[in-house]
């Protein structure tokens, strides 16, 4: 079922998908919601509590370590991390969600930047400790879906993480997205290309998954 909140964004998609551009929502979204025509229904005023909890659960420490957020949007989550000693990129494939959250936090240390999950920069393969992906590959339709998360499993470093949270989907639910959220098969397949399974739990009706790549290194 579609909340108000939701509207925009499936009336946004709708229209994207019309036209075979499974991404291009996402600059009208925020393109409109700059202007107060449009509600970015992610945009809740602050981090996500899913990944506060975890970070305060492991007593998580970023210092030395290096972070990327993906589809940072409003930017909460990529402050959070950032305040948690990582070295943080952070990035959206919308343009002027960059600049929204730029002028929204003007002394941040994250660096931000426009680039697309489905092809991101070649400089970040295999490049941080911490990847953390919340919300973004539901967003996106099944026909791009392995894409996207295939991309994922790129960026993570050599004993790094990858931290995932996502809506849940039973096997074979049909559902009128956005968002798509994920079936235990979807969710699982981050396993792969050398990550491994470390945590997957159900919380709050969201998966919060961890995935972690091992050290190669023979001791």
């Amino acid at each position: 079922m579609t909340t108000d909140r939701e509207a925009d964004a499936n009336r946004l998609a709708a229209q994207s998908l019309a036209q075979d551009d499974p991404t291009g929502w996402f600059e009208r979204l925020y393109a409109e919601a700059s202007t107060g025509s449009a509600v970015v229904p992610w945009d809740r005023g602050g981090p996500n509590p899913l990944l506060v909890d975890w970070a305060a659960e492991r007593q998580v420490v970023g210092s030395c370590r290096r972070a990327l957020v993906v589809g940072c949007g409003p930017g909460y989550d990529a402050e959070y991390f950032s305040t948690l000693g990582f070295e943080t990129t952070a990035f959206d494939i919308s343009p002027t969600a960059i600049e929204l959250v730029q002028e929204r936090f003007p002394d941040s240390a994250v660096e931000y930047r426009c680039a697309d999950l489905l092809d991101p920069p070649a400089e970040w393969d295999a490049n941080f400790d911490l990847v953390v992906e919340s919300f973004t590959v539901q967003s996106m339709p099944v026909s791009v879906r392995g894409t996207a998360i295939e991309q994922l499993r790129r960026l993570v470093a050599v004993g790094g993480e990858l931290l995932v949270v996502a809506g849940i989907r039973g096997e074979g639910e049909e559902v009128d997205g956005p968002p798509w959220p994920l079936t235990e098969t979807e969710i699982r397949s981050f396993a792969r290309d050398g990550l491994e399974v470390q945590t997957l739990e159900q919380v709050e009706s969201r998966w919060r998954a961890v995935f972690v790549r091992g050290d190669n290194t023979s001791s």
